[in-house]
């Protein structure tokens, strides 16, 4: 297990500090959609994000137990981190809530991998979610052949991210509903090892400051 080479809750944490804010990537991906909500109509009621075809909503027991019925289990050192199997890749699963109402299902690989690979995976992502008719998309993501990432990343600081959109047979694209329902990725590093961060953002219950 990756964990070895680095503290589990110094790497756990690490991930949940993600959380701070998305790029440029997702409010490209949001502006274009807004550009083409010219008829945009309202649904009386909302459809939510879904994960494994799990509402990301409700409570985060509701959500652990639906999500051990897909395989996943918790993990010897902490019982609301799931472990399992998810697009042909062992990874770890972590539930964000709000108020604890889960807003957020969050997947990141169980094994590292090198620069070259990591790349690979990426780009083969990107392409999975362009050709699934479940998702739109703002464009080509991938990242180019010849991109020295871990230089980016570490001199430059760049991200290296793709978004999302869900949608399904309903949908005026523009609407609120498309747009409250967010997956993106993105590469994440740690000593020289890379991994893919997932998210399944349901954005309707996000924290939006009604409780300061």
């Amino acid at each position: 297990m990756w964990f070895i080479t680095v503290p589990r809750f110094l790497f756990y944490n690490s991930f949940e500090a993600l959380e701070a804010k998305k790029t440029d990537t997702m409010k490209k991906l949001i502006s274009i959609v807004m550009l083409l909500a010219v008829t945009a109509a309202l649904h009386a009621q909302k459809s939510v994000t879904q994960f494994l075809g799990i509402p990301v909503d409700g409570t985060k027991s509701e959500m652990i137990r639906k999500l051990k019925a897909k395989g996943f289990e918790s993990t010897s050192y902490k019982k609301d981190l799931l472990e399992g199997e998810f697009n042909g890749q062992e990874v770890n699963v972590s539930i964000g809530t709000n108020n604890n109402i889960v807003y957020r299902i969050f997947i990141f690989d169980a094994n590292s991998t090198n620069e070259a690979q990591i790349k690979i995976r990426f780009n083969n992502l990107c392409r999975q979610f362009e050709n699934n008719p479940k998702y739109f998309s703002p464009g080509d993501q991938t990242i180019p052949e010849d991109e020295d990432i871990s230089y980016e990343m570490s001199v430059n600081a760049k991200t290296y991210q793709a978004a999302f959109l869900q949608t399904n047979p309903n949908d005026a694209i523009g609407s609120d509903d498309m747009i409250n329902r967010q997956v993106w990725f993105m590469i994440i590093e740690s000593y020289g090892e890379y991994r893919i961060a997932m998210y399944y953002d349901n954005e309707y219950n996000r924290a939006d400051g009604s409780d300061l």
